[in-house]
């Protein structure tokens, strides 16, 4: 009697897979193409910035124009240096987005932290009414803002650029991200931090935060965003030109009858740089923290 063993065949499996993942590939196609060239247009009008810093003045205006330089020319990002004080505006932009994005990050979070998880009454319609001031658009309170930082003698500095943030002005969607965030980590983790005799301040310190560094990175980037971009807030509350932010202190390079093209696009990649170079360091846990933030009540 002959005992015959059968094995599986490793190379043919190995090419059912490979023609599987070649047939999936071949699926997203039709998917890819319309989403690649969408990110085309999109992309348009930087890489037309991008190529006319790199122009020459005569070349930025001529007619008809072209996409790329003819020979790459630095000096508009010289001129920008020179003409303004654009590094100093590039410093201010930073010490403010800094400062809105720290204090946005520890108030949201802390609000977010006590909506998930201290059980009080009145906090669901106190919630609603929080998620209602989303539907403000922020220039209704302009002026109210500006009456009361003019009666506490902040105009002129940027405390009304920076404070606001530490107060949760603003704030509603990042501490419903966090607030959705935090119901998402499993209860028996504060359960047992209870029974040892964590406090709720302890509890958010050594288990929220260190778990839920996705979604804290996430309003991080939101907020740094917005702050950096930031155009009617310094424009209103700043008068001294040697505080202006980068894109106020970019609207120097206009004037009323004409505009310094070169410069302008020179100056306005140094804006882009820094927001650009964040989200690609960052974009795997802004991924993950929007991806994680379900719809938990």
């Amino acid at each position: 009697m002959t005992l015959t063993t059968s094995f599986p065949k490793p190379a043919r499996s190995r090419h059912t897979l490979r023609l599987a993942l070649t047939r999936g590939r071949v699926a997203l196609v039709p998917l890819y193409v319309p989403l690649c060239i969408a990110a085309f247009f999109f992309l348009l009008p930087f890489l037309w910035m991008l190529a006319g810093a790199f122009k020459e003045p005569s070349e930025v205006t001529a007619y008809p124009p072209s996409f790329w330089p003819d020979r790459v020319d630095t000096s508009n990002f010289s001129t920008a240096a020179a003409g303004v004080s654009l590094w100093r505006y590039f410093g201010n932009s930073v010490l403010v987005a800094v400062i809105s994005t720290v204090g946005t990050v520890l108030c949201c979070s802390l609000a977010g932290f006590a909506f998930a998880r201290l059980r009080s009454r009145g906090r669901g319609p106190l919630f609603a009414v929080l998620l209602s001031t989303m539907m403000l658009p922020p220039f209704i309170t302009l002026i109210p803002s500006y009456s009361i930082y003019q009666r506490l003698g902040w105009l002129d500095t940027y405390l009304p650029l920076t404070v606001p943030s530490f107060l949760g002005v603003g704030g509603a969607f990042y501490i419903f991200l966090l607030r959705q965030f935090f119901l998402g980590i499993p209860k028996d983790l504060f359960e047992a931090a209870h029974l040892d005799g964590a406090s709720r301040l302890r509890q958010y310190v050594q288990i929220a935060l260190p778990l839920s560094r996705p979604a804290l990175l996430t309003v991080a980037l939101f907020q740094f965003v917005a702050s950096w971009n930031d155009f009617f807030g310094p424009l209103i509350f700043l008068t001294d030109s040697s505080k202006f932010t980068l894109p106020v202190g970019i609207r120097f390079f206009q004037s009323l009858y004409a505009a310094d093209y070169g410069t302008l696009m020179a100056a306005s990649c140094v804006s882009v740089a820094p927001v650009l170079v964040l989200f690609l360091v960052a974009q795997r846990f802004f991924v993950q923290g929007i991806a994680t933030t379900g719809g938990k009540g």
